[in-house]
């Protein structure tokens, strides 16, 4: 068995009555887990399975394929302000759908991890801002080791890891250009 603590960035249906969950953890990077009866009322995993939870997990790792399957979860935090808005939601979901599309799955990376965890933690505590946005991908651009001097962290993401996700576009027209100290471009 392998345990690490995660956070929870994708559900998907896999039968009537089972969940296919996307974890991005501390102590394994991207992971897979199936949770084999999370849809049944009396499930040990109900209430325990929604985006954006940070849990500590214990899985077991697959003999074959990449769906583990999940054991235990113990959520730790619920990010219960990432529901206040839609925007927070959005915002949220973005920060998951680029630093998955930014990694190889099952290779730990503490630091996307810690980058992730203090990113959600920060929407929701101090809602969603276009800085913040823009932190993120300033900060994903150095960790991943493709930031320049004189683009902007967005440009150089696109050109490491291809288009960034579509909801970029409409996220960044919801955030308040005040809410920003300056541009995507360094001064």
């Amino acid at each position: 068995m392998e345990q690490t603590h995660g956070i929870l960035i994708r559900l998907t249906k896999l039968t009537d009555s089972s969940l296919i969950i996307h974890w991005f953890t501390e102590g394994a990077g991207l992971i897979k887990t199936v949770a084999n009866g999370a849809r049944r009322p009396a499930s040990p995993f109900a209430g325990k399975l929604d985006l954006f939870f940070t849990a500590e997990l214990i899985w077991t790792p697959a003999r074959r394929g990449e769906l583990h399957p999940l054991k235990e979860v113990v959520v730790s935090n619920w990010h219960m302000g990432l529901r206040k808005s839609y925007v927070a939601t959005l915002m949220a979901g973005y920060f998951c759908r680029l630093l998955e599309q930014s990694v190889e799955p099952g290779h730990a990376e503490p630091l996307l991890y810690d980058l992730l965890r203090r990113a959600l933690d920060h929407v929701d505590a101090a809602g969603p801002s276009r800085r913040g946005l823009l932190h993120f991908e300033r900060e994903l651009a150095r960790i991943l080791g493709v930031s320049h001097d004189r683009r902007a962290a967005d440009t150089s993401l696109r050109d490491a890891v291809g288009e960034l996700p579509a909801i970029r576009k409409d996220l960044m027209e919801r955030l308040p250009a005040a809410a920003d100290f300056g541009s995507s471009k360094p001064e």
